[in-house]
């Protein structure tokens, strides 16, 4: 497997300025079935390079101040800084038409085409099969083909941070974890965090709910679900909910801001991301993964010749592709058990699981 470095994040935010400017996880824009947006509002991009870079959203779409946006960060960095051509489109809400906005890229010549969300997997490699001169990469899921690069994330150590900081802060010794969908993928955030938060207190309780079962991507897409699951979980006593459920994580922030509790963001720093002040201030910390410089090193890789079909990237706590954010400095206080605990992961002495 590949392994980039992209320099030192530790215990850090993603700049919270590049995300407002552009999307485990869901967002606005997807409810009118395919659409294509522009990029604007950008620097002024380099010389236009003949680069044509296409990328096809989950369900949602841009504006989820999560996932997808993340994502479009590193596409529009590549329009900023390599001069590519960008274009972005959005599936249908019950992302039936993932395969057919691949195709479109295609045909108009976009190469690289990067789907974002494992949910891509099937269909890139079937799209892939049929444009074999086009490099293809996909967001949270391994290669499945010669022209496929694999974006890959270690989603379940950058959780383990969190469940560290969830239990030395909780002062009630309950916390919960809200999942938008049961699958493997978003299993492995909840296994970080149990893990994490059982090293520093064994004894803690953690409640967890899914929103909807695997293959039910709406849960991404349920603030209001988010919101009903948050709410039981604080009136049983949690004090701290983490979720990994996209857009629906705005209802798990609502129900914190309601019951004077906290929460935990998710993909992007959600302190920087989400406007509304009385939400900003009960969210603790985020566990960020960078999909923005997944996608930008991709497509940068593709523009020197070095893109390598048939393998993954892998962004996990050696190469900072995972971490937590300081935004609102609520956990300036433990910084330095949450970088013993890194150095534990990075160091091997602590092996996190991918498993409840």
């Amino acid at each position: 497997m590949l392994r980039r470095r992209f320099g030192k994040m530790a215990v850090t935010t993603v700049a919270g300025a590049m995300l407002m400017a552009a999307a485990a996880c869901g967002g606005s824009g997807g409810d009118e079935g395919t659409t294509a947006n522009s990029a604007s509002g950008a620097s002024e991009a380099p010389k236009a390079s003949g680069l044509k870079v296409g990328l096809a959203f989950d369900v949602g779409g841009r504006g989820d101040k999560s996932f997808n946006d993340s994502a479009y960060a590193g596409l529009e960095r590549a329009k900023t800084d390599l001069g590519a051509e960008i274009k972005d489109l959005s599936p249908a809400a019950d992302g039936s038409n993932r395969g057919e906005l691949l195709r479109q890229l295609a045909e108009a010549g976009y190469n690289p085409i990067i789907g974002v969300g494992f949910a891509y997997g099937e269909d890139i490699k079937k799209t892939a099969a049929e444009y074999p001169d086009i490099q293809f990469a996909v967001v949270d899921s391994a290669s499945n083909g010669p022209n496929v690069t694999g974006l890959l994330f270690a989603e379940e150590q950058g959780s383990y941070l969190a469940g560290v900081a969830a239990a030395d802060k909780s002062k009630t010794g309950h916390l919960g974890f809200v999942g938008g969908v049961e699958n493997d993928l978003i299993k492995k955030f909840q296994a970080g965090f149990e893990a994490g938060a059982k090293s520093v207190k064994s004894d803690i309780k953690i409640d967890v709910k899914y929103l909807t079962p695997d293959g039910d991507f709406s849960g991404f897409k349920a603030p209001d679900k988010g919101k009903i699951a948050a709410e039981k979980m604080y009136q049983d006593g949690a004090d701290i909910v983490y979720h990994a459920s996209g857009d629906s994580g705005l209802g798990v922030f609502q129900a914190a801001a309601a019951a004077g509790k906290q929460a935990i963001g998710v993909d992007s720093d959600q302190y920087e991301t989400v406007k509304e002040a009385d939400l900003k201030k009960v969210i603790m910390t985020s566990m960020i993964k960078r999909v923005d410089v997944g996608v930008f090193e991709f497509i940068k890789a593709f523009k020197d010749g070095t893109a390598k079909g048939g393998s993954d990237n892998v962004y996990d706590l050696k190469v900072d592709g995972v971490g937590l954010s300081t935004s609102g400095g609520f956990i300036d206080d433990i910084t330095a058990k949450v970088d013993e605990a890194k150095k534990k992961i990075v160091d091997g002495s602590v092996t996190v699981p991918a498993k409840p």
